[in-house]
């Protein structure tokens, strides 16, 4: 039996490694935050600096890579066999797509980037002006769009593909198996597998921080909780048992179940933002920001600030093209488990283009109505931004009508986010330490759960930047795994060239077969009825000449009666 499908694979180096490596990281972020803060900052400054460049084009590439893959005839092909249709409906395959962790940045920066972008401007634009907000909402929407979920889309089809279709392993190794073999499992493909995992550990670890932190910072604007870190660590251990409820129930009925209730929370709260915010200016935002988006995105993808000493692209742009690389273990494989019977076709329009226009709309709406109030002066957004970011949310909705079920509502929806993420990473962390199980064990799923629980909650009770250093380490790890998903995609384009060359052949041999049972039976129904004629032109004859014999006789007793009769009468 595959291993794929080995219920009870049990966990080896992969597991151990990565989780004595994590610890270690854990460890100095809670024993010594500052001296690990200033190494990753040092980390990070190097990569930005140094590779900025490659970051801009490989992730301009991915978004050409998928949008070009997706027109081909490769489009057609799907993710399992041939005769594969989808698992889940269209709705809860788009609510896990969202629950699986991207959902929290959109709730987490919808408000706080574009308003960031108005006071602290992309380079050429003067800061609070009207180009200015203009350019806020429309380079917000561009680091959330199509570039995140085309890099999450590459990871997603390889590995669904490599899975479903080739009967390998959940794990990120799988995919360099056209490439190099067998050696996949050795440890060129376990150190491929560490890096994954160590990547999205730490990176689920810092979301649950930031997750616990805008949650209480929630509860702390709409009631007399206190905004300290013992809430934020109570809200960890209240989400890490609920998370075990939905772990438990696995992924169709956990993890579905809950992302379809979200995507309907989420809903109602941006159709009552547009309803009872400045519907107008969001509508008017909306037409202008998707507009300025298909139209500079060519641009915004590559350029460079050659000339100038800004740091802003480094800071925010490719800081953020780095952070989606470092998430894309964790997305992709999450992403590649759901989506299992999809074309390619269908796959790259539910991952790539449904995503980006929700992007556009919910920053618009969201970004959109935070500097309506901010430019009208009605309430300080862009303080807040700039001193504690995960309560702009809550001081938005707070200047709308029936702000507290509003934010009631909004604190529900990131506590289910926080539960699918935790549940979803868990699963994910789970197959990729259990040798790429699809059904990895309970036991697995729960180490995992405490574990980046643990990691978020020791970091916020050090202090000292800790959460900040792990999630800058984090992206460090995304210089790496970018170069990883280019050669993932050489390692999709074999196997798609060498598949469906094969299903043509398979095609054109039953079109030849189809072609030869049609002239078969053409040849057939023309022979059948040549030989009906001449079997009817013979029986014809044979009939006629029965038909003389008979006449003839009758005929001739007829004469003879007749001349009889006239002998008679002469006698």
């Amino acid at each position: 039996m595959n291993e794929q499908h080995n219920d009870t694979a049990k966990p080896g180096s992969v597991l151990i490694i990565s989780a004595i490596l994590v610890g270690l990281f854990v460890l100095w972020g809670a024993l010594s935050p500052n001296t690990l803060q200033s190494a990753a900052d040092s980390g990070l400054g190097w990569m930005i600096e140094n590779f900025g460049w490659f970051y801009m084009l490989s992730t301009a590439f991915f978004v050409l890579f998928v949008i070009a893959i997706a027109l081909s005839p490769f489009g057609k092909m799907r993710l399992g066999k041939p005769d594969e249709r989808p698992q889940y409906t269209w709705y809860s395959w788009i609510g896990m797509l969202f629950a699986a962790g991207i959902g929290v940045g959109f709730v987490f920066w919808g408000v706080a980037e574009p308003v960031l972008y108005y006071i602290d401007t992309p380079m050429g634009y003067t800061p609070e002006t009207e180009q200015a907000a203009a350019a806020g909402l429309r380079y917000a929407v561009y680091h959330w769009a199509l570039h995140p979920w085309a890099i999450f889309s590459i990871v997603g089809l390889t590995l669904a593909y490599v899975q479903f279709r080739k009967d390998r392993p959940a794990l990120i190794s799988s995919a360099f198996y056209p490439l190099i073999g067998n050696r996949v499992n050795g440890w060129a493909g376990r150190s491929i597998d560490i890096l994954a995992v160590i990547a999205t550990c730490t990176g689920v670890a810092t979301t649950f921080g930031l997750s616990a932190l805008q949650i209480t910072g929630g509860l702390s604007y709409i009631s007399a909780i206190p905004n300290t870190v013992w809430t934020q660590i109570t809200i960890i251990a209240i989400v890490t048992v609920l998370f075990m409820f939905s772990a438990g129930k696995g992924v169709d009925k956990g993890i579905k179940k809950l992302s379809n209730i979200n995507l309907a929370v989420a809903g109602v709260l941006l159709v009552f933002v547009i309803i009872v915010g400045p519907t107008l200016f969001i509508l008017e935002n909306f037409v202008t920001t998707l507009g300025g988006y298909i139209t500079n995105v060519a641009s915004m993808s590559l350029t460079m600030t050659p000339f100038s000493e800004s740091t802003w692209l480094g800071t925010n742009t490719i800081f953020f093209w780095a952070w989606h690389i470092a998430w894309a273990p964790f997305m992709g494989l999450f992403i590649a488990r759901i989506s299992r019977g999809r074309t390619i076709r269908e796959f790259m329009a539910g991952v790539l283009v449904v995503p980006s226009l929700l992007a556009v709309l919910w920053f618009t709406t969201f970004g959109g109505t935070a500097l309506n109030l901010e430019i009208a002066g009605q309430a300080p957004i862009a303080d807040l931004v700039m001193s504690n970011v995960e309560l702009a949310l809550f001081a938005t909705l707070g200047e709308l009508p029936l702000s507290m079920i509003t934010n009631v509502l909004a604190v529900i929806l990131i506590l289910i986010f926080f539960i699918t993420s935790a549940d979803s990473a868990s699963y994910v962390l789970g197959a990729m330490t259990s040798h790429g199980s699809l059904n990895p064990k309970l036991s697995v799923k729960l180490l995992w759960g405490f574990l980046i629980a643990g990691t978020a909650s020791v970091l916020l009770i050090s202090g000292g930047g800790g959460l900040g250093a792990l999630q800058t380490a984090s992206i460090i790890t995304a210089l790496p795994f970018a170069i990883i998903m280019i050669v993932m995609i050489f390692s999709v384009l074999v196997m798609l060239g060498k598949d469906y060359q094969l299903e043509r052949k398979k095609t054109r041999k039953k079109q030849v077969n189809e072609l030869k049972e049609e002239i078969r039976e053409e040849f057939l129904d023309d022979m059948k009825e040549e030989v009906y004629e001449e079997l009817r032109e013979e029986v014809k004859v044979e009939v006629i000449e029965e038909m003389k014999e008979e006449v003839y006789e009758e005929i001739k007793e007829d004469l003879y009666e007749e001349l009889k009769i006239d002998q008679d009468k002469k006698n």
